[in-house]
């Protein structure tokens, strides 16, 4: 009986679209007759359909809820309807690439924005509100190369603070940091998860006095401890000549390591950045920075955006101020976590 009635649903969907297949193999998986959806499903998947056709039953599948629908599924979406195509398939691909922009690149550090970001403590030629920001992206490289499930990438960092409250809205500084490194991922069921490997470069693209950069390895690993993670790294400066060195006595402020506390709540999440050169004296230096993302109010809202609080004390809270107390709020929206 249940193959005759297969059969039937077969040949009734023969004629109809793939979307239409798809519908009601989709009702009869939700009915738990799993084997005539998949007969159905296998239907679809033999036909001789179109690459239109395929392309809407793919979209009608990921869409069926429209508050998930994403801004490069719209693109894509444009790409499939609005251009017109081509008979060479290199030209088509350079086409939906141009339009579409995916170019495989992800959110690495936090992307965010703070308008409103407040010196306390008096410093000359400077005014105390001014504007900060930070970009960063990863693009992996490769993955596997040794054999290790390790993947390599490349990544890219840029810090900008920009004296908006100034007149013609200087921008004191920016950091940049770019870096490649390999993650492994360590054995299953244990508190660690992955450890990194990585080559940075730090500048400030600036010269003469206020030249300030440095090159390090350092290794990170990741722990978790149900929804908190504890971020150990250590790192050891490449050395410069000592006429090309624009800070010798960095390490004396950012000392050789930090450690990172990331706690999720709900839609909260907590992140407590130290670092301390261990000196057990006068000569002890340190930092802490808080940074706290939370849900913007829904009025504000959009996808994967979130309002965020970050609290700074201590030095290094840039490179020309390495060696210079500073303790900063700033309020804002984080992009990425």
């Amino acid at each position: 009986m249940k193959k005759i009635l297969s059969l039937i649903i077969c040949n009734f969907c023969f004629a109809q679209t793939p979307n239409d297949i798809y519908q009601k193999a989709l009702k009869l998986e939700e009915e738990g007759n799993f084997k005539e959806a998949m007969l159905l499903y296998k239907k679809i998947a033999t036909s001789n359909i179109s690459k239109e056709d395929t392309y809407l039953f793919n979209l009608e599948k990921n869409h069926e809820n429209e508050k998930d629908r994403t801004y490069t599924s719209m693109k894509k979406e444009f790409y499939q309807k609005q251009i017109d195509k081509l008979d060479d398939n290199e030209t088509n691909e350079n086409l939906k690439q141009s339009i579409i922009k995916d170019f495989s690149l992800y959110p690495y550090k936090k992307n965010y924005l703070l308008p409103v970001n407040y010196s306390i403590n008096e410093i000359e030629d400077r005014s105390n509100f001014e504007t900060t920001f930070q970009i960063s992206v990863e693009k992996p490289i490769s993955y596997n190369f040794f054999g290790l499930n390790e993947s390599i990438s490349a990544a890219y960092t840029q810090k900008s603070f920009w004296q908006t409250s100034k007149k013609s809205s200087p921008f004191r500084e920016t950091n940049y940091e770019p870096e490649i490194f390999v993650q492994f991922p360590y054995k299953e069921n244990s508190l660690l998860k992955t450890y990194k490997i990585s080559l940075l470069h730090s500048s400030n693209g600036k010269d003469d006095e206020e030249s300030r950069s440095w090159n390090r390895l350092y290794l990170a690993g990741y722990f978790q401890f149900a929804n908190l993670f504890v971020i150990p790294k250590i790192w050891y400066r490449i050395p410069e000549k000592k006429a090309d060195d624009d800070n010798p006595n960095i390490e004396d402020y950012y000392g050789y390591g930090d450690l990172t506390f990331l706690y999720a709540y709900k839609k909260h999440t907590f992140e407590l950045l130290l670092r301390n050169n261990l000196r057990l004296n006068s000569q002890n230096k340190g930092s802490a920075e808080l940074n706290w993302t939370f849900p913007l109010p829904e009025f504000l809202s959009t996808n994967n955006s979130y309002g965020m609080l970050q609290i700074f004390s201590g030095y290094g809270n840039s490179l020309i101020d390495y060696d210079r107390e500073i303790h900063k709020i700033g309020l804002g929206i984080a992009f990425s976590r």
